[in-house]
């Protein structure tokens, strides 16, 4: 398997332990104390960390620190549209379109040197 395939797995992985850490209390522990919620969101995130920090070792041997945040960046807006969607009963915004094409500009940006976009079009 790829090294960017390998990286896409387990930034994945990573975000979806990083959505629930961060924002599923807001669903669930609303009436908590927010230090539970803080607990608890610490407890997730410490999967979050074993998944994330292999994730850019693996990156780190074919990318650089700007492109693996840009991998990561774009990997939790695609994971969290759907999450907000579906486990926060949020509903799609304008917002996010936009927030996504400046991403693919971002990535474009980031790594135009490395991969040759003009012949995915030709």
């Amino acid at each position: 398997m790829s090294i960017l395939a390998r990286t896409l797995i387990l930034l994945t992985i990573s975000n979806i332990f990083m959505l629930c850490a961060w924002y599923l209390h807001l669903k669930y522990l609303k009436n908590s104390a927010w230090y539970i919620a803080a607990a608890l969101s610490w407890c997730i995130a410490f999967f979050e960390y074993s998944v994330h920090i292999p994730a850019n070792r693996i990156g780190s041997e074919a990318f650089s620190l700007s492109e693996l945040q840009i991998l990561q960046v774009g990997m939790s807006l695609l994971l969290f549209i759907p999450f907000s969607i579906i486990l926060m009963g949020k509903q799609i915004k304008l917002d996010y379109l936009w927030a996504m094409l400046c991403l693919i500009g971002a990535a474009y940006f980031i790594f135009k040197d490395k991969f040759s976009f003009g012949s995915l079009f030709s």
